[in-house]
This record gives structure tokens, sequence and C-alpha cells, in this order.
């Protein structure tokens, strides 16, 4: 169907472009986040071996005939070296906007830790606090009552202030909850991926951009070449095309073409006028 299509070579050239320039802008980007002390030379570097890395492909496609095998093997390495940086940039890209998105969430985790271990041992006090008094007053005889009395009057203020304590560290836990929860919708895919794999977020989003980088630019060089083969095929076909209307209508040739190339086979008819000697 898509063969059917008249400009389909400028189909393809144009998603050839479109695919580059989006490998190219993400790894402009991700190098440039790299070597931020010279942003602006990065970006100019890097903007051309991008277009040279094309270029060089479809040199390679239009002259693989023409051309010596060291300059061959030297630009089938540029042009894999160049997908390979550009790789190297998209994944620079792209872990950057993963840290970008998990920052709070990681910031938000690590303070829900520490507080869910403050609480535990706020409990822990407490509970040392209540076994601690009621052991002191079980040791008191029972007629001991104002000891008793003190004892209790000592204690209890301690353990209503851990209790206060921890009510404010379970109400703080509560808010630090509800705020991963809603950092966590960044970052919701990864989680789920990684819950169904039953691995660390960190390995889900590695994978996941080893898979984006190992066919974003790849596919851009390969659209490139396609380019150029697209467009070689339509000229031959054009050729073929022009070549059978010629064919069958012959009138739309110049008259020269339809002139024997020699006059050796030219004799005269009893009328006077030339004809071809059939032989």
């Amino acid at each position: 169907m898509m063969k059917g299509i008249k400009n389909f070579p400028l189909l393809v050239g144009a998603t050839a472009f479109f695919v580059a320039f989006n490998a190219a802008f993400f790894s402009i980007f991700g190098l440039s986040n790299l070597f931020s002390g010279a942003f602006w030379s990065v970006v100019l570097m890097a903007s051309s071996l991008e277009v040279g890395k094309l270029v060089s492909a479809s040199f390679l496609y239009q002259y693989w005939y023409k051309i010596s095998r060291l300059m061959k093997a030297y630009m089938v390495l540029a042009v894999f070296t160049l997908v390979l940086i550009t790789s190297v940039g998209i994944f620079g890209f792209l872990s950057n906007a993963y840290q970008g998105a998990t920052l709070n969430f990681q910031i938000e985790s690590t303070t829900l830790l520490a507080y869910e271990e403050r609480l535990d041992q706020l409990q822990e006090d407490k509970k040392f606090l209540k076994e601690e008094l009621e052991a002191q007053v079980m040791d008191l005889p029972e007629n001991y009552r104002t000891a008793r009395r003190k004892l209790r009057e000592e204690y209890n203020p301690m353990i209503q202030d851990i209790s206060k304590s921890i009510i404010d560290m379970k109400t703080q836990i509560a808010e630090v909850e509800i705020g991963l929860v809603q950092t966590g919708v960044d970052v919701g895919p990864a989680i789920y991926i990684a819950k169904v794999f039953k691995t660390d977020v960190d390995s889900v989003v590695k994978y996941l951009i080893f898979i984006f980088i190992f066919v974003f630019d790849p596919l851009a060089v390969v659209l490139t070449i396609g380019f150029n083969i697209a467009l070689g095929t339509q000229e031959v076909q054009m050729y073929i095309k022009e070549e059978e209307e010629l064919e069958a209508d012959p009138e739309d040739l110049p008259e020269s073409e339809y002139l024997p190339s020699s006059y050796d086979n030219i004799v005269p008819t009893s009328d006077g006028k030339d004809a071809v000697k059939i032989e």
C-alpha cells in the first residue's frame, strides 16, 4: 500500500528527518548536561556531528562502489561511533529527566523512613516507662499508697509527653504519605512495572532507557538510507515508465531517431524514390 503512494520517498525522508531531529535534540540536551561548563560549544559540536552522521550514511550508500576500502572503513566506523555518542546523550537526557521526577519522591521516602523509625523509638520509650512504673509500684507494699501516688505523679508527665510526641509524629507521617502519593504519580507506571517484574524502580527505568536508545538513533540512520533507496527506486521507475510510453507511442520520438544509421541499405526504386532495402 505504502509503495503505491506517489510521494512515498518524501514521506520516508520527512520521517527520517523528524526522527533524526528528535534524536539530535535529546542527545544534544543530554550531552550539554554532562558538559554544562561549555554549553554552547557542546551544542555546536554535537549539531555538526549529527548532520555529518546522516550525510555520511547517505554518502556511503550512494558511493559505496566508488570509494576506497580505507575510506569505507573510516566512514562506517565514524557513523557507528556517532550513533553511540548520540545514544549516550539520549541516555543522559532520559536519566536526568528520571532523576528530576523522582528527586522529591526519594526525599519524601527517606523522610518517611526517618519518621517511622522515630515513631517506633517513641513507642518503645513509652512502653518502657509504663513497665518501669508498674514494676516499681509492685515492689512497694500495698499500704504505701502515698509512695505509689508519687511514683505515678513522677512517671505520668513523662508518659504523657511521649504520647503527645507520638501523636505529632503520626500526624507528620500522614502528611508525608499524602505527599508521597502525589509525587508517586510522576513515577507511578515505573513503580507498577517494578512490582510486576518484582524488581526495583531504578532497574526498570534503566532497561527502558536502553530500549529507547537501541532503536532511536539507529532508526534515524536506517531511515536516511531508506530514503536514498526509495528515491533511487523512484527514479528508476520513472525512467522505465518513460521508456514504455515512448515504445507505445513512437510518433513522439524525434524524426532523426527513425533515420537509418547507414545509407548502404538504401536503394533507388523504379519511380526514382529511395527505399530501404530489406535483407
